[in-house]
């Protein structure tokens, strides 16, 4: 049971962040951006490029972050800005193209082999009955800390409440004196920032691959929609909502249940069919809570 919380906590720490910074763009903006995924496959090869070149791995990490943000922020003053004079579905469709440049740009850089760090071989910390890798700990324990940083800034910060005030209402934001495009482009840099951030942490382990992006799509956007696009909080629950889900299809035993139909032993679900869970959350979320489980703010929006 221990070991069933610990792979929940570690899945969901590679969708949080990312989930994070989708709504919090989404709340200003007011498009989803499936460009945003690529950003992450992006920041992850960027780290192992620089960690190549010589570069300490945190300061990799950091630069890969910085690099990202800028060209999240560039992105989004010379392309989607544009975009989103014709409406949120033109500019949707066109993130859809940045982001098979993206791919196709990386693609063409890297290859298709995957990309694995060079990093030392550690003993597994034993709690009880879990396991869980010095490398897998600091991941979990970066994303707990980014959140809490977030956290902070958005509920006790000026800062914060002018960009809550802004989410929901940017015209009368912007009547009050509040500097909107200031802020636009601080969130779209720091979006930008974190899913490189996310990215990389999650290469650590996966290694930098062309289909990273493409295989945090779904449960990336599930956990955005789970939470309601727009609530950055709501997304981190989403995550966890969507971690769970996915830890539990390939943890539970169906040996039992289909024993009454002759079945014998134990059966698993594969794990190609975390995606399928994914599917199914979206697909109820959609059905019985369109807005999402914390609407209040999209609702408003």
């Amino acid at each position: 049971m221990l070991q069933f919380l610990v792979d929940t906590l570690l899945r969901a720490s590679d969708l949080a962040l990312i989930a994070l910074g989708l709504s919090m763009v989404y709340g200003l903006v007011k498009f989803p951006n499936i460009a945003h995924v690529q950003y992450a496959m992006l920041g992850a090869y960027m780290t192992f490029a620089l960690q190549t070149a010589g570069l300490p791995l945190v300061a990799a990490i950091l630069v890969s972050c910085l690099l990202t943000g800028v060209l999240t922020l560039l992105l989004h003053l010379l392309v989607f800005r544009r975009l989103l004079r014709a409406g949120p579905a033109i500019t949707m469709i066109g993130s859809l193209a940045v982001a098979m440049l993206i791919i196709a740009s990386m693609q063409g850089l890297a290859g298709s082999f995957p990309r694995m760090f060079n990093l030392p071989l550690t003993a597994p910390w034993v709690l009880l009955d879990a396991r869980i890798t010095p490398l897998q700990a600091m991941t979990v324990a970066t994303s707990l800390t980014v959140l809490l940083v977030f956290t902070l800034l958005l509920f006790c910060t000026r800062t914060g409440r002018a960009l809550r005030a802004l989410a929901s209402n940017a015209p009368l934001a912007a009547a009050s004196g509040l500097d909107a495009e200031g802020l636009t482009r601080a969130v779209n840099f720091s979006s930008g920032a974190i899913a490189a951030l996310g990215g990389s942490m999650l290469a650590l382990s996966t290694g930098a691959h062309i289909n990273l992006g493409h295989d945090l799509l779904l449960p990336v956007f599930a956990a955005a929609i789970l939470g309601g696009l727009g609530n950055p909080m709501g997304a981190v629950a989403g995550a966890v909502l969507i971690a769970l889900t996915e830890t539990a299809v390939t943890n539970i035993n169906f040996g039992p249940l289909l024993a009454v139909f002759g079945g014998q032993g134990m059966v698993f679900m594969p794990v190609s069919y975390i995606s399928a869970a994914s599917f199914l959350i979206l697909l109820l979320a959609l059905l019985f809570k369109p807005y999402g489980l914390f609407d209040r703010e999209v609702r408003r929006v």
